[in-house]
């Protein structure tokens, strides 16, 4: 039986990828991807020469954790096409750590028969900490169908999706939130208005009385 496949019509700015959980980091691990990278580099391998630099013990590469990340955007882009992957190192991995890899759509656009899908990326260690961020995007075919007109030798379909991203999501209040805001402007107004006719009224009043004698 084929592996299910992912299209963009079934995606959805805010969509989350399924956690991926890696077994705690050990000395023998970073010795097998020190002689599979060629990363020789003694912090990762040597704990004696990793104190002597002033660090604890050895710690993961960096490349280590990337590559954990690329494990979770890949098993999830199922059919798809890696076109940009970046990410940000943020905290050191000890041995004995365990990374957690998530994800989810931030960003979702098509055009010309071309759909496109950007995914935040981030992982963190068992206590919660963010270790590193990142973020990719990745070229879909739009459904089932558009796959096997494209394999067959037929045009793509197409569909003209406008970008539609999270920040676009959090920049736009709700109608409630928006009718709150007039209301809170409306008496925020009435409030000045008053104190504005109050000023010229209080004024007026000791001359008032000073008519009166």
């Amino acid at each position: 039986m084929p592996a299910r496949k992912l299209y963009f019509e079934g995606l959805r700015v805010g969509d989350e990828l399924p956690a991926l959980a890696k077994a705690p980091i050990d000395r023998v691990q970073l010795s097998r991807y020190a002689g599979a990278s060629g990363d020789f580099n003694p912090v990762h391998v040597d704990e004696l020469y990793a104190k002597s630099v002033g660090m604890p013990s050895v710690y993961a590469p960096g490349m280590l954790v990337m590559g954990m990340l690329g494990q979770l955007i890949s098993d999830w882009a199922r059919g798809g096409q890696l076109r940009r992957y970046h990410v940000r190192f943020i905290k050191m991995v000890w041995p004995g750590d365990t990374v957690v890899c998530k994800g989810r759509v931030s960003d979702r656009h098509g055009e010309g028969g071309r759909y496109f899908v950007d995914v935040e990326l981030w992982a963190e260690n068992q206590r919660g900490e963010l270790v590193m961020k990142g973020n990719s995007t990745i070229q879909l075919f739009y459904s089932l169908e558009d796959e096997n007109r494209q394999r067959s030798g037929q045009a793509p379909i197409v569909v003209e999706v406008p970008r539609e991203s999270l920040l676009n999501a959090a920049a736009t209040a709700s109608p409630e939130e928006s009718e709150e805001d007039e209301e809170r402007k409306a008496a925020g107004m009435g409030a000045k208005k008053a104190g504005a006719k109050s000023a010229p009224a209080a004024a007026a009043a000791p001359a008032a009385k000073k008519a009166k004698k």
